[in-house]
C-alpha cells in the first residue's frame, strides 16, 4: 500500500531497521559488486593502510540504508533520488560482526510535486556513518 502524502508530517518516523553484517556478508557483497579490495576482508591489509580493521563497503552500507524507505514506499521506482555523505566507516569484527541501524523520518513534504523527502539517520555503534542521507520519494 502506497503511503499517503497528505498524511505525512515533518518529523514522522516512517521506517526503522537494523542490519547485521558479518565477514561473510562482505565477501558475498564483494562477489556481487566486483569490489574485491582486501580492506573489506583482511585485517592485516586494512591495518597496513591505517584502518583499525576490516570495514564494510560504503556502497553496501548505502544500499542497506535505503532499503527501509523502499519497503515503506512499496516500489523501488518511487525513489527518485538518493544521496549520502560517507562520514565514518563501519568496522566489521571477525567474531561479533557489526549492526547498522537506520531510522527514516519525513524531512519535507512537497504537496504540489507529490514528493516526500525522507531523511535517514544511519548509525553504527551509536555514531552516524552516513551524513545528509536523503531520499526523495514520489507518492503520486
Amino acid at each position: 500500500m502506497t503511503p499517503v502524502l497528505t498524511e505525512l508530517t515533518v518529523g514522522d518516523i516512517v521506517a526503522e531497521a537494523s542490519f547485521a553484517l558479518t565477514r561473510d556478508s562482505l565477501v558475498r557483497y564483494a562477489g556481487a559488486s566486483g569490489d574485491f579490495n582486501s580492506i573489506h576482508y583482511r585485517d592485516d591489509v586494512a591495518q597496513s593502510v591505517g584502518l583499525s580493521g576490516v570495514l564494510a563497503h560504503g556502497m553496501l552500507t548505502m544500499g542497506l540504508a535505503v532499503q527501509p524507505v523502499v519497503d515503506w514506499a512499496g516500489d523501488p521506482a518511487r525513489v527518485l533520488d538518493y544521496q549520502v555523505r560517507f562520514t565514518r566507516p563501519v568496522f566489521v569484527d571477525a567474531t561479533d560482526g557489526a549492526t547498522v541501524a537506520v531510522v527514516a523520518r519525513v524531512g519535507a513534504v512537497d504537496l504540489e510535486a507529490l514528493i516526500a523527502r525522507i531523511d535517514l539517520t544511519v548509525t553504527f555503534n551509536g555514531a552516524t556513518v552516513l551524513g545528509k542521507a536523503q531520499a526523495r520519494v514520489n507518492l503520486a
